[in-house]
């Protein structure tokens, strides 16, 4: 019998490069870092992990999904945005994907920044020394056993 790997990610992390940050408001600077780490697609309408990243970053205290979804349903309101992605379940989804990333860590059953450490600190420490560090060195060994499978082109006198 044949053993067949899957080819499933042990990790994944997408970065994009934007232009320069100019004046923009608070929430279209974390929309950006939402674009640029891959928390969020190009175009995409549904941007509810925005406003629970605005409001994680600016309660700076442990929130429950539930406490999430009703500032969200608020925070939309009043910025008359429409009420989309507010189901229960969305907000956990979109909660993990911030821990998944490390700028959102559960103590007991809350939420809150990492640590409510600055995120230029965690995005060096937990994304570009750790996670990235990690993919990098896993892509070089890949190279280095595909390297090691080269054979010498021998030549035809």
């Amino acid at each position: 019998m044949i053993k067949v790997s899957k080819d499933t990610p042990l990790a994944e992390l997408t970065l994009r490069k934007y232009e320069k940050p100019y004046e923009m408001s608070r929430r279209d600077l974390i929309r950006k870092i939402c674009l640029s780490t891959g928390l969020l697609q190009p175009g995409d309408s549904r941007d509810v992990i925005v406003d629970i990243f605005h409001i994680l970053l600016e309660t700076k205290k442990e929130m429950s999904c539930e406490e999430i979804r009703e500032a969200v349903v608020e925070r939309r309101k009043e910025a008359k945005l429409p009420l989309t992605g507010i189901a229960p379940s969305n907000i956990r989804r979109q909660v993990k994907r911030l821990r998944d990333l490390y700028f959102v860590e559960k103590v007991r059953n809350n939420y809150r920044i990492h640590e409510n450490e600055q995120l230029s600190v965690l995005f060096t420490e937990k994304i570009e020394q750790f996670y990235l560090a990690a993919i990098v060195t896993r892509i070089k060994e890949y190279l280095a056993a595909l390297e090691e499978t080269e054979k010498p082109i021998s030549k035809v006198s």
